[in-house]
Formats: structure tokens, C-alpha cells, sequence
């Protein structure tokens, strides 16, 4: 199973911290970046975040150094080893890195002493620099470095010049003895390109033969004394450099305890820097911490989406609410939305800014424990139940009231029946637990479960009726449908079987029924406000009655709600004698008190004006006998009304 982290995505923040961070250990640091359990730390560190945010934004970009091989360099000091002037350079841009980071948090003190007190922290390392800067120059010992140096130096040049001025003389007088006209230089010691045939006319030490075998290199014995003078200064000259080089190798160790205490105070100054950077990409914001049982999240955007397509998240949740249960179409954001709650949970507790406005409030939690994605793996042969189960009971034997788990699609994978019911007993086993939890899910018995316990409060993804898209925002206090035939129709399946899976879906298994009319302006209601009948005409059989208000809005084909079962029935006559409405409920007809009804969708919204309620309400026979009076009289057909019914002409 993959960690919380992965699947949340919140690695893929760390990697946005590291690619801020200058150094490698502040990066080592930040990909190992946890939420942090302690409410003091974790405050202390979001304080730090917002104090490093406030400086970014007034002093710029600090004077961060990578810092590279300074470790090495000390342990190589600690080892007795002697560094070359490219590791002293290294030194010396260190210190110069720490004087300017100094500088900079100065500046930052008059408003913010949360970070710029990391100034005082970092010890002066000048002295070392500037003598590293008189010794190297150039990434060499400088002749300036001692007076011995430079003395040898000059009588070497002195000498050297001595040497060139004699060769030079002797290829002046003898050029047809040489194969070319320059000095060469051979094993450290300067030489004379002398063909073969010449080369016993010359007194002297042989140093070469070019690989032709062509031109002897040859040493005149004119100058033999003065080059082993001169290779003699060569030698004086290395032990001198090396002299000055363990000279300011000691000076570097002297300084190690300095320089490692500087080392600390910029990795902790690069890591907090780091997550001020991120939070000025993000334009993030600080936001409040707590350990009670709260969540809060205004306009909070989900931190690897582009802000300009991301649509802004409100979400609550208190210490009443001990769960979500969000529902809404495919592709609607449910996913999204989940995982955006539970990653800006994650980086408040790790000390980060989040997207969202400043008066949000997130809470800290032990452990977050996620069952995201289908999961499937054919390597472990997991089918996507398969994988959810093996998700879930992890997750259950590790949940307890500090825990905050996310469950997207809860259920899935298997039979929807037995699928529901898993859904349902694990929802109700983490609240009792006292777990906080958002959980995604299609299953409507799991909507009215969460509608009906206490604790539990339902949401849904908006879904646009005009256009039929999802508009990716979050509504607490509502159930959402997951628009399936919508979509389905959208994409282009048939109109047959779009009616099909109609029929399927709500029991509607009457085939002499007519063709849908899709009604695309009634998206967003219930389902029965996709496939609208048309608001029938009612012919009282009786004379009107003075009702209440309350009996007298129910009207033929109302969708309504029937207390205290919660069940959805459909209005199919108005009210009685007895205050009564006649309601059909799967197919089945009864007669409520109307205090028990709250309509829920009138049937203007849900059928054109035509529809025949007949199809809805009336059985077969009496459908075919009225069909068959409209064509002639016959004596023998009876239309018969079921107890208490006046009859009602369905058609117009």
C-alpha cells in the first residue's frame, strides 16, 4: 500500500521545497519533511515559515550558498591532509556567503526578529577570508603569499631568462642544424630541436627523440649549470607553497567550530527560505493550527493544479461533524476535493503555508490514512475490491480519534449491494471510533445513512444543468447525484439505451411506455428531473374543498419525501376529506397524512406539459379499456379505481 504522503502527493511538494533549497543538506532535511505531532513545534515552524515569507518579500532572494564539499574540506583539515587552493576558494566564498547572509538579516531585524536573530548566530569568519584571499589568487599560491616566495620566484625568472637568452643564441647561429626554430621544453629542463645527422656536433645531454626518430632534443652543456639552478628554485619553491598551504589549512581548522556552527545556522536559514519561496509560488498564506477537532478551509486551492483552472475549495468541519460523505458525477472533483482537505491538512502540520485564505483553520491528526485510486495490481493479482479490502482493514486496525481518513469511492469494486453495505458498516465502525473522515462515494444508501446519523453531514460536487459539466465546487449540507445518464447522454449513447438503463435503473420495466424526452434544462435535480413527464391535466372528480396551505401544494406528479422513513414517492392524487395525498411509492399507492409529505421537486419542473400519468400511475388493464372508449362505447369495459381514488383523467 502507498504511504499517506504518495498518495496525497505531498512528495511531490517536498520535491517543489527542494528544488528552492541551495544546499544539500537542507534538501536531505526537507525529504524527510513529516507532520509534525507536537502543537508548539508546529507553530513555532509555521511562525517560521511566515517570518522568512514576510523578509522574502521586503530585503528579495537571501545570499544562500550550496555550501558544496565544506564538510569534506573540514574532515579532510581534521585528517592532517592539506588543502589545494581550490578547496581554500571554496572556504573563503563560504565566508564571504556567511558575512553577506549576515548583512541581509540585518536589514530584517526592524520588522521581523523571528529569523533575522540568525544573524547574531553566525560567527565572523573575515580574518580567514582575507588572508585566504592575499595567499590565492587565481587558484594558485600568490607570490605575495611570503617573502621567500617571492624572492625565489624572482631569482627563478632571473635564471629561467637566463637559459632562454643562451638557446636562443645558439638557434640563432646554427639554424640549419635545427628542425625547427623554438625552445622546447623536456622533463621540466628547456631544449634544442637538433636534426639527427647534426646531433653529435653538439656537446650536451640528450632529453628525447621526437617519435619519427627525426630530432634529437638535446640540452647544451652552456646552460646544464643553470638549469639544475633553476630546477633546484623549483624545488625551494614547492616547499614553500606547500609551507603556506598547511599554514592556511591550520587556519581553516582553527576556524572548524566557526565554520560548522555557520554551516548550521544557513542549512536551517536555506530550509526555512525554502518554504517561503514555495509559499510565494503558491501564494500561500499562514493559516491557524489547532489540536480541537476543527477544519476551516476558505478558498483553498489544491497546491499542484494551475491556479487559474483551479476552482476554490470551501469546506467545514467542527466537533459535531465526525464525517463527510461526498457525492456527485464522474469527473466531477470528488477525488480532487478529497485530496486537496487532506494535503493541506498535511502541509499546515509540517510548518508550510497553504492556498487558501488566511482565516482558515486545520487541525493536527496522528496519522492520515487514505484509500485513494482503484489499486489494482496484476504482480500481486489484487483485483480493485480486492485492493480497497486490503486498504481498508490496514486502515481499520490502525484508526482512533485522532486519525484523519480519506476514502474516495468507498465500496466500489464489487457487487453495488453488498459493496453498499461494506461502505456502510466501515463508516459507521470509524465513527464510533471518533475518527474524522471524508469519504466519496455513489451509493445513495450511504447518502441517506450519512443524512440520517448523527455527526455525518453530506456534500456534493455542483454539477451545471445548462451545460451538463461538473463545476468542481464543493456544497456542504447536500447530496449530490452521480449523473451517469446525463453524462452517458452527453457522450453520445444511444437514445434506446439510454431509456434501457433508465427503465433498469428506477424499475420502470413498463415497455409500451413512450421514448424519453431528455429535459436538459432539469439537470441537477433528482433523476427523474432528466427524463421529465409532462404536468398532466386533472380533472376533479369532486368539487374543491378548502384545504390548509400546506395540504393544497401537492399536485399531481409531485416527487415528494414521506416522513419518517424518508422515502421518495410521487404524488398521484390530491389531497381527500381526510387531508390525505395520494402518494405512489415503488409502484405501490397510499394514502399519507399530508403533515408527513415535504415536496421536494414540484411536476412543472419534472414532466412537459403533455405527459400521460397514466403510464406512471394507471394499471395495464384500465390503460387498454380507455384507450378503447376513446375509439367507441363499450358496456363491457370498466375502468376500475382503487379504494378511496376518485377517477382521474390522466390525459389531457
Amino acid at each position: 500500500m502507498n504511504s499517506p504522503e504518495t498518495i496525497l502527493e505531498f512528495n511531490r511538494i517536498k520535491e517543489m521545497l527542494c528544488e528552492n533549497a541551495f544546499s544539500e543538506q537542507a534538501r536531505q532535511q526537507l525529504r524527510t519533511l513529516i507532520p509534525y505531532q507536537n502543537e508548539g513545534e508546529c507553530k513555532q515552524k509555521l511562525n517560521e515559515t511566515t517570518a522568512a515569507r514576510r523578509i522574502l518579500d521586503t530585503c528579495g532572494t537571501p545570499p544562500l550558498t550550496a555550501m558544496t564539499k565544506i564538510g569534506e574540506i573540514l574532515a579532510l583539515c581534521q585528517a592532517g591532509a592539506m588543502l589545494v587552493p581550490e578547496q581554500l576558494l571554496l572556504v573563503s566564498r563560504f565566508a564571504v556567503s556567511c558575512e553577506r547572509m549576515k548583512s541581509y538579516l540585518k536589514k530584517a531585524e526592524s520588522f521581523d526578529n523571528t529569523i533575522a536573530f540568525y544573524g547574531n548566530s553566525l560567527c565572523d569568519l573575515s580574518v580567514l577570508r582575507g588572508e585566504i584571499e592575499r595567499c590565492i589568487r587565481n587558484e594558485q599560491v600568490d607570490s605575495d603569499a611570503s617573502s621567500v616566495l617571492r624572492d625565489i620566484r624572482r631569482k627563478a625568472e632571473t635564471v629561467k631568462a637566463q637559459v632562454q637568452s643562451k638557446l636562443n643564441d645558439i638557434l640563432r647561429s646554427k639554424k640549419r642544424c635545427f628542425s625547427d626554430d623554438m625552445i622546447v621544453a623536456r622533463n621540466g629542463r628547456y631544449a634544442l630541436p637538433v636534426k639527427k645527422e647534426f646531433k653529435n656536433q653538439f656537446s650536451g645531454n640528450i632529453l628525447g627523440i621526437s617519435g619519427t626518430g627525426g630530432t634529437y632534443f638535446m640540452e647544451p652543456s652552456s646552460v646544464t649549470k643553470l638549469q639544475e639552478e633553476l630546477a633546484s628554485l623549483e624545488i625551494e619553491e614547492e616547499n614553500e607553497v606547500r609551507k603556506i598551504l598547511y599554514t592556511l589549512t591550520a587556519l581553516v581548522d582553527d576556524c572548524g567550530t566557526e565554520m560548522k556552527l555557520n554551516m548550521e545556522a544557513l542549512v536551517t536559514l536555506d530550509l526555512v527560505f525554502a518554504k517561503a519561496k514555495l509559499s510565494a509560488q503558491m501564494d500561500a498564506h499562514p493559516v491557524t493550527i489547532t489540536t480541537e477537532r476543527k477544519i476551516s478551509i476558505r478558498k483553498g486551492r489544491h497546491p499542484l493544479i494551475d491556479r487559474t483552472l483551479c476552482v476554490p475549495l470551501d469546506y467545514e468541519a467542527d466537533e459535531n461533524c465526525a464525517g463527510v460523505v461526498i457525492t456527485g458525477p464522474n469527473t466531477g472533483g470528488k477525488t480532487v476535493a478529497l485530496k486537496t482537505v487532506g494535503l493541506l491538512s498535511m502541509m499546515a502540520q509540517c510548518g508550510l503555508h497553504v492556498p487558501a485564505e488566511p482565516d482558515s483553520i486545520l487541525c493536527m491528526f496522528s496519522s492520515y490514512l487514505c484509500d485513494l485510486g482503484d489499486g489494482q495490481s496484476i504482480s500481486e493479482n489484487l483485483s480493485t475490491f480486492s485492493a480497497h479490502m486490503t486498504n481498508m482493514i490496514g486502515i481499520l486496525e490502525q484508526a482512533n480519534r485522532e486519525s484523519f481518513v480519506l476514502l474516495d469511492e468507498l465500496g466500489s469494486g464489487t457487487d453495488p449491494a453488498e459493496g453498499m453495505g461494506i461502505a456502510i458498516a466501515i463508516l459507521d465502525e470509524l465513527h464510533r471510533r471518533g475518527c474524522l473522515f471524508v469519504a466519496t462515494t455513489h451509493y445513495p444508501e450511504v447518502k441517506a445513512y450519512a443524512e440520517a446519523t448523527p455527526g455525518m453531514i453530506n456534500a456534493r460536487m455542483a454539477f451545471d444543468r445548462n451545460t451538463l459539466q461538473p463545476t468542481y465546487r464543493l456544497e456542504l449540507g447536500k447530496a449530490g447525484e452521480s449523473c451517469a445518464l446525463y453524462i452517458a447522454q452527453r457522450l453520445g449513447l444511444p437514445q434506446q439505451l439510454l431509456e434501457r438503463a433508465y427503465r433498469e435503473a428506477y424499475r420502470q420495466k413498463d415497455t409500451a411506455r413512450p421514448a424519453l424526452n431528455f429535459d436538459l434544462s432539469a439537470i441537477g435535480g433528482n433523476k427523474e428531473s432528466a427524463f421529465a413527464p409532462p404536468k398532466p391535466n386533472i380533472q376533479k372528480s369532486k368539487p374543491e374543498r378548502t384545504v390548509s396551505t400546506h395540504a393544497a401544494q401537492f399536485q399531481l406528479g409531485d416527487s415528494v419525501m414521506v416522513y419518517p422513513a424518508k422515502e421518495i414517492g410521487i404524488v398521484f392524487h390530491a389531497v381527500n376529506d381526510r387531508g390525505e395525498i395520494g402518494v405512489q411509492i415503488k409502484g405501490k399507492k397510499n394514502w399519507i397524512n399530508h403533515k408527513r409529505l415535504q415536496r421536494k421537486t414540484p411536476a412543472s419542473e419534472l414532466y412537459p406539459p403533455d405527459y400521460d400519468f397514466s403510464i406512471l400511475f394507471d394499471t395495464v388493464a384500465n390503460r387498454k379499456a380507455r384507450h378503447s372508449m376513446e375509439k367507441r362505447h363499450d358496456p363491457n369495459l370498466l375502468v376500475q379505481c382503487e379504494e378511496g381514488q376518485a377517477e382521474i383523467n390522466y390525459k389531457k
